[in-house]
Parts: structure tokens; sequence; C-alpha cells
């Protein structure tokens, strides 16, 4: 089947309007993830926090690499191993190479993946670029992880994704914007509650594991005056969002230790830093 609306540009009047709505001096993550993977779609708000992320930590861009690599390996292993043919990806952030529609499309023509996101210039980039393989389907909403319901009974996520049949969560590097105050794990409880047994839930989120001396302050202060805080979390603080499923081996580890592909490059985080991120998958029973 065709998605015909994945292959069309957003019509201007609603370019114009998304674009009203896009703060250009407020740094946001999506943004922000995208000036550090070498990307076109950010500002000098965006670019400031980054670099100065990359003051705190110099291997942020190698550790942000990281991450994608491991989304990469983890959305292969979910369509390739796991036979899961549709995708859930919250807090998707600016498509770039590699996107979970692709990685599973590749491996399963079939698949059917939702984005969603909260940033206005993801929707207008997602509706130009996620094409969508004749076979499967693919659709982007802008909507906000902290509202379950909504995202969950959106009329295009229920197009695109049969909640009566397994499904795989996504949320990667998007909790750690969600502030204890906010609930994140209550929240994530109400995406897994969603989803029936058989279905993966593909997690991850940025520590201070690997840098025990180093203030919280100090780390987090480029978020400061940007659309979300940043709020790094414990390995049993990350693992607790897994709670009664079952983690597929090795478990919740450092990103780049998840699986590691042996023909995949490597690339070395300088000072033999850390990515100062873990990611896990788990099955609901």
């Amino acid at each position: 089947m065709v998605d015909s609306t994945n292959r069309l540009s957003p019509r201007p009047a609603d370019a114009n309007a998304l674009g009203a709505r896009i703060d250009p001096t407020i740094p946001h993550p999506a943004r922000v993830y995208d000036y550090l993977l070498g990307g076109k779609d950010h500002f000098a708000a965006d670019r400031e926090a980054a670099e100065q992320l990359v003051k705190v930590s110099p291997g942020t861009r190698e550790g942000v690499r990281a991450h994608r690599a491991f989304l990469g390996r983890a959305v292969r292993h979910l369509a390739d191993n796991a036979e899961i043919t549709q995708f859930l990806d919250i807090g998707t952030g600016i498509p770039t190479q590699g996107n979970t529609h692709e990685i599973a499309q590749q491996v399963n023509p079939a698949a059917h993946v939702a984005y969603v996101d909260n940033d206005p210039i993801v929707l207008a980039h997602g509706r130009a670029l996620l094409a969508s393989s004749e076979e499967g389907m693919t659709t982007v909403i802008e909507a906000d992880l902290r509202d379950p319901d909504g995202i969950l009974s959106h009329p295009e996520i229920t197009r695109v994704i049969d909640f009566t049949r397994p499904v795989a969560l996504i949320m990667a590097g998007v909790l750690h914007f969600i502030t204890d105050e906010e609930e994140p794990h209550g929240l994530v409880e109400r995406y897994k509650a969603a989803v029936p047994s058989g279905s993966q839930m593909l997690l991850s989120h940025i520590t201070l594991d690997f840098a025990p001396k180093l203030p919280k302050e100090e780390f987090t202060k480029p978020y400061d005056k940007g659309s979300a805080p940043m709020v790094p979390r414990s390995h049993a603080q990350v693992e607790k969002f897994f709670q009664d499923w079952t983690m597929v081996p090795p478990g919740l580890v450092e990103v780049v230790t998840w699986r590691p592909d042996e023909n995949e490059y490597q690339e070395s985080i300088p000072g033999g830093g850390h990515a100062w991120a873990y990611g896990g998958l788990a099955v609901k029973p």
C-alpha cells in the first residue's frame, strides 16, 4: 500500500503556520541534536547550547553519533530478529540518515512506522522527507510525549499502528527531557499498558554515572534556557522504566556496548570517554 501523504511537502499555508510557531531564540533538543549530528536544521541558540555541551564534555559529538548507531542496531534487531512490523517512535527528532522507517523497511518493506515529535520543524521536514516504501506505511505527527492519550488515540497513529498486534515503542534520547515532577515513569507505564503481549520497548537515556565528579548543574546548564531541561538519571532510575518487562540481553548498558556490530564504524570518544547514555530493549510478557 502506498501512503501518498508521506510523499508530499507541506502546503505553503501549512509551512507558514508551522514557521510561525518555531522560536529560533530558544534551544530545542531536536535541533541541538541535529547540529551535533552535522545537520543543517538549527538556529544560533541551538548551536550555542550544543557548543556549551561540547565544552563540558569534549566527546559530545562522538557520543551523539554512538547513540544514533545504537538506535540503528536496536531497530534492526526489532525488525529482523524480533520480527516486529510496527514502530511508534516518540521524540524522533529531525530526519537524518538511518531513520527508523528506513532501517525497518529495509528489513521488512511492509513495516509500519509512526513518528511523534513536539518541535514544529520536525513536522515540516517529516512531511517532506519521510517517504514510505510502497508496501509499508509511514506517518509523522506533532505531539508531546507528556500526552499519551492524545498520541495513542490520534487518527494518524491509529491509521498506521494496530494496537491489537505487537508494537515497538521507541523512546530514544527523549525521557531525559521530562522532569521528575512530570512523572516520566508514570508516562511510560501508560504507553506500555497500551500495547499487547509480545511488544517491545527501545529506550535510551542520558546519565552521569560515567562522570561522577561532574556537577549535574554544570552538565545540564546549556539546556537551562531551552524548551526543556535535561535530567540525567542513574542506571537504577533508567532500569525502572522497563519494570515488569523482560530485558533483552545484554540488558541496560552503555549504548556503545549494546550488541556492537564489528562491521560498523567504531568512532573513539576523546580521552577514552563514554557516550554518557544507557540503552536497552525489553519485551512485554
